[in-house]
């Protein structure tokens, strides 16, 4: 994986489209997106509990002896819904907006969400929850296709993973943002628990009428003019066939399929190991947890930069990429420790809470880095597309993985630790076996 290349002169244009500053104003669009996509998704956990108070939900009203609500299946099932549309979407979703665009394609993601968003206020049931959670899913699905399209579009390639380190942090930033902003507009409206989902919404439009009134295309035609003299074809249509045939396709899908379900286990983990092993309440729990998102959001945008500083060090993209995700998989093998953690300091979380927000972080580096191979891999014109199947790959993983994590975690809790520590050694073992040389086919990657 290591191996340097001689300086090459930079195709016409080059400079100029990297000194300009539009670049980094799409990213904050990107990183702004992905915040509201995650504030609308945990939207429904937060105001769960409220709807023990509403009979008519179909919610189960009682309470345990310590007056909690009882857990209900009805809260299972809602979730249930919008997992399998979100999986399920990520087939379609990557393919339609390599079709029609990334600013045609980006609006149709966020417009379909929103409106499912908005659409929850009206709910009177919980089928009704059902139904809007599964267009959700269907909307939400598209936002990672389409950013990761928009990174390849105006980012050179040293600058592509530090972009979506960047944006991708927004997953984290949604968590500061989320709870305040529901506790507010349910304290201060009329309309309790639905003005959650009214405010969301509405900040979705908010940057739905930036993004139309943004001239995507117009201000992007250099960018444009650079790939057509850099990569000739990237901007022509890629048949499915020819996508499905190219090992980038699944060395990429592998990736997604391995890791992705270990981030949610990281994060769904902790509030339960903080209040079983230390006895810390949902509010007590919360600086712990915060620790973990603001390490991690460190974590996604240095990991992605990392392997643009590599490459600005003279070393090829496969070695600047592939040397990160090594990286970042080294940082995550001390998670195996974690179990032990609650007998060695029986009344300090913060030494496991540490170890869950390396892991954590390096996986924001390591997705920030993995979500930029499938433009070093493939013309713009595909990338989608291959985000697209790797998100569903994601989602398969992720779902198989918590059904291990269900069955095991406390009979056998250091196998639970030990896979989630080790997999993205394989993951990257797997993707190198497949994709030996990431870009070498590439024409932007040959001396002109």
């Amino acid at each position: 994986m290591s191996s340097r290349t001689e300086s090459m002169p930079a195709p016409a244009g080059i400079d100029a489209a990297e000194s300009s500053n539009i670049r980094w104003f799409v990213c904050a669009l990107l990183f702004a997106a992905t915040t509201i996509n995650y504030m609308d998704r945990s939207v429904f956990s937060n105001i769960e509990p409220l709807l023990h108070s509403v009979r008519f939900m179909g919610w189960n009203p009682a309470a345990d002896k310590f007056h909690q609500p009882v857990f209900d299946n009805n809260f299972g099932n809602v979730l249930i819904c919008f997992q399998l549309a979100y999986g399920v979407g990520f087939l379609f979703a990557g393919r339609v907006i390599d079709r029609i665009g990334t600013k045609a394609g980006y609006a149709l993601a966020i417009g379909i969400w929103c409106l499912s968003s908005l659409s929850h206020s009206l709910v009177t049931s919980v089928a009704g929850f059902c139904i809007a959670r599964i267009f959700l899913g269907l909307g939400e699905c598209g936002n990672f296709p389409a950013a990761i399209k928009a990174v390849s579009e105006w980012f050179p390639t040293r600058e592509r993973a530090k972009a979506v380190g960047i944006f991708n942090s927004g997953a984290n930033v949604s968590f500061f943002l989320t709870l305040p902003l529901i506790n507010y507009v349910t304290s201060h409206s009329r309309l309790g628990w639905r003005a959650s989902f009214l405010s969301t919404g509405f900040l979705g439009l908010i940057w739905l009428t930036v993004w139309l009134i943004f001239p995507y295309n117009k201000l992007r035609r250099g960018a444009t003019q650079i790939q057509a003299q850099v990569a000739p074809g990237a901007s022509q249509k890629q048949p499915l066939r020819m996508i499905l045939k190219n090992r980038g396709t699944y060395a990429f899908a592998i990736g997604k399929g391995l890791t992705d379900g270990v981030w949610w286990f990281y994060l769904f983990y902790l509030p339960m190991f903080l209040n079983r092993a230390y006895g810390k309440s949902t509010s007590q729990a919360y600086i712990y947890i915060l620790a973990v998102y603001v390490i991690s959001s460190f974590g996604s945008v240095l990991g992605g930069a990392l392997s643009g500083w590599r490459m600005s060090r003279g070393h090829s993209l496969n070695d600047g990429r592939k040397f990160a995700m090594f990286l970042m998989a080294l940082l995550v093998l001390p998670l195996v420790f974690v179990p032990h953690m609650g007998t060695l300091f029986p009344t300090n979380p913060w030494p496991a809470t540490l170890l869950i927000a390396l892991a954590a972080a390096a996986h924001q580096g390591w997705s920030a880095n993995l979500f930029s191979t499938p433009s070093d891999m493939f013309p713009s014109s595909a990338v989608s597309t291959v985000v697209g199947i790797g998100g569903a790959a994601g989602s398969a993983g992720g779902a198989v993985f918590t059904w291990i994590v269900k069955h095991n975690l406390s009979t056998h809790p250091l196998m639970i630790f030990a896979i989630s520590a080790g997999v993205y050694l394989v993951a990257l073992a797997l993707i190198h076996l497949l994709v030996p040389q990431l870009g070498a086919k590439r024409l932007e990657q040959q001396p002109s």
